[in-house]
């Protein structure tokens, strides 16, 4: 079984649809008892840092999360639950502690770079590592749905899985053993985020 965090997030039940349309099994949770049998764990998100944060501790969900990931069992944060993997935000003059699974800090687009802030709309992904599970069967160069301003600049370039330009390059997706996490929105993605979903899936079925 697949665990979907349902913390208030708008974007929950687009992203519980998608692995539906997969037919994968999934259940959406809003407290850790749940996630003793699950297989696997996902943190969508939109809104703001701190609020994600604040709901997560406030349903015993921030722990539970790290407990998870500590684990080893399958980890994808989308959006907002891809950044609260990393320490902080510079956002709203955030107080909030992220999950600090990564070291680095979540920063905002360059507003003097003349850059439209958000980015809202489609991107391209520069796949920097093929052989991560996530990126199978989508050919390097495709797009995929993005809304926000601000991104996360992890310390270790290394868990960088693809990168995508807007003004700058900035990691679109990051992973590193069992956690995997996009910037972009697969659930919105058409058939390329179906592909990334259904290979998180596969990733899952197959226990690694």
């Amino acid at each position: 079984m697949i665990a979907i965090i349902d913390y208030g997030a708008g974007n929950l039940r687009n992203v519980e649809k998608a692995f539906r349309y997969l037919e994968a099994p999934v259940e959406v949770v809003t407290d850790p008892k749940p996630l003793d049998k699950a297989d696997a764990l996902v943190l969508p998100g939109v809104g703001a840092f701190d609020d994600c944060v604040n709901a997560l501790v406030k349903q015993d969900l921030f722990h539970a999360c790290r407990a998870f990931i500590q684990s080893g069992r399958p980890f994808l944060g989308i959006c907002v639950g891809y950044q609260v993997m990393f320490e902080r935000s510079a956002e709203f003059n955030s107080q909030g502690t992220g999950l600090s699974i990564f070291k680095g800090e979540v920063v905002r687009f360059d507003e003097s770079a003349g850059l439209k802030i958000p980015q809202i709309g489609w991107n391209q992904l520069e796949i920097l590592k093929p052989e991560c599970p996530l990126f199978r069967k989508v050919p390097n160069g495709s797009y995929v749905y993005y809304v926000h301003s601000f991104f996360p600049n992890p310390v270790d370039s290394s868990i960088i899985a693809a990168q995508t330009t807007y003004g700058k390059p900035f990691a679109g997706a990051v992973a590193r053993e069992n956690v995997y996490g996009t910037q972009f929105h697969p659930e919105k993605s058409q058939h390329v985020g179906l592909q990334i979903l259904r290979n998180f899936v596969d990733l899952v079925l197959s226990g690694h």
